[in-house]
C-alpha cells in the first residue's frame, strides 16, 4: 500500500502492531508503532495506545508501558480502566505491588476491568487471599462481579487442574469432582477420580464454568450455601465466601438479574445525587453573583 502511494489508516496500523505482538515479534511491533506515530500522530486513538500498553505489560516492559501512557496523558487522549487494569497487572507480575495499588487508587470509580486486572495480578503472584478481599471491596463499592470473576478466583485458590486440599472431607475432590458425578457428568470426572485413587495421573484443565453451570438452579443455591459453610468451618474462609457470594448473587438467572439491577440502581442513585450536588453548587454560585451585583449597584448609587 505504501509503495503504491496509499496511506493506511490508524486501524490498519493498529491491527499490524497487534498481529506482530501476537507472533512474538516485539521489536518489529515497536518499530511499526513508531512508524505509525510519525505518519499518523494526530489520528492516534485510545485503542491504538491500549493495544501497545497491553502487550508491553504482558512482556514485562513496564517502563515502556509507562512512557506510552505518559504520551497518552500529555496528548489528552482519554484512557479507560481496561488500559489501567493491564498496567496494574504488569506491575504486580513484576512484584511492584505498592506502585500497582497506587495506580488502582488513582481512579475514583473503578470499573470491573480495573478490579479484574488487580485480581489477576494478585493471583499470579500467589496472593489469593488479597484477591478475595478485592472481591469483597467490589461488592462494598457496588461493582457487580460477573462469571469470569468467580472462575478466576476459583482457579487461583484451587489451581486450573485442582489441588489437594488440607481437609480430607472438604477439598477439591469432594466438592468439584463429587459435584460433577452428582450432576451426571461422570465422563468429565473420570480422570480426576483416577488421580484420587492412583495418583500421578495427568488430568485436563478443570472446567469451573461447566461446574457452575450444572448447579445454576435453586438446588444449586442450597448446595453453594452448604459448601461455603463447610469450607469456613474447615478454616478456608476466603474460598467459603466465594461460594456463599456466588450462591447468593449468581446461582440462578433471576438472582443474576436482581444483582445487576441493584448495581444499576446504586449507580443511578450515585449519579443522581452527584447531579443534585452540582445543581446546588450552581444555584449557590448564581445566588452569590446576584448578591454581589446587587451590592455593587447600591454602592454605585
Amino acid at each position: 500500500m505504501v509503495a503504491e502511494g496509499l496511506e493506511p489508516d490508524v486501524d490498519s496500523y493498529t491491527e499490524v502492531v497487534d498481529t506482530l505482538f501476537k507472533n512474538n515479534r516485539l521489536e518489529d511491533a515497536m518499530m511499526m508503532f513508531k512508524f505509525m506515530r510519525e505518519r499518523r500522530f494526530s489520528d492516534l486513538t485510545a485503542d491504538s495506545y491500549h493495544a501497545v500498553i497491553t502487550w508491553l505489560c504482558k512482556e514485562g516492559r513496564i517502563l515502556y508501558a509507562h512512557m506510552v501512557l505518559g504520551e497518552m496523558l500529555k496528548r489528552g487522549v482519554q484512557f479507560d480502566c481496561t488500559t489501567l487494569g493491564e498496567l496494574i497487572y504488569g506491575l504486580l507480575v513484576r512484584r511492584r505491588t505498592r506502585e500497582a495499588y497506587r495506580v488502582f487508587h488513582m481512579v475514583r470509580e473503578p470499573s470491573i476491568s480495573l478490579y479484574h486486572g488487580l485480581m489477576k495480578g494478585l493471583l499470579r503472584i500467589k496472593r489469593a487471599g488479597e484477591a478475595t478481599e478485592v472481591l469483597r471491596e467490589m461488592l462494598r463499592k457496588g461493582c457487580e462481579p460477573n462469571m469470569h470473576t468467580y472462575i478466576m478466583l476459583l482457579q487461583g485458590h484451587l489451581g486450573k487442574r485442582g489441588r489437594k486440599g488440607r481437609d480430607p472431607l472438604v477439598n477439591f475432590e469432594s466438592i468439584f469432582v463429587g459435584g460433577l458425578i452428582k450432576a451426571g457428568k461422570t465422563l468429565e470426572a473420570t480422570k480426576f477420580v483416577e488421580r484420587t485413587m492412583r495418583g500421578a495421573v495427568e488430568v485436563p484443565r478443570f472446567d469451573y464454568n461447566k461446574f457452575l453451570h450444572c448447579f445454576s438452579n435453586e438446588d444449586g443455591v442450597e448446595m453453594f450455601k452448604e459448601v461455603g459453610r463447610k469450607l469456613k468451618e474447615a478454616g478456608m474462609n476466603d474460598l467459603g465466601d466465594i461460594f456463599l457470594i456466588y450462591g447468593e448473587r449468581m446461582a440462578t438467572r433471576d438472582r443474576r438479574r436482581k444483582a445487576m439491577g441493584e448495581a444499576l440502581s446504586k449507580s443511578m442513585q450515585y449519579k443522581h445525587s452527584a447531579l443534585n450536588i452540582l445543581n446546588y453548587k450552581q444555584c449557590c454560585l448564581d445566588r452569590d453573583k446576584k448578591e454581589s451585583m446587587k451590592s455593587f449597584i447600591l454602592k454605585s448609587i
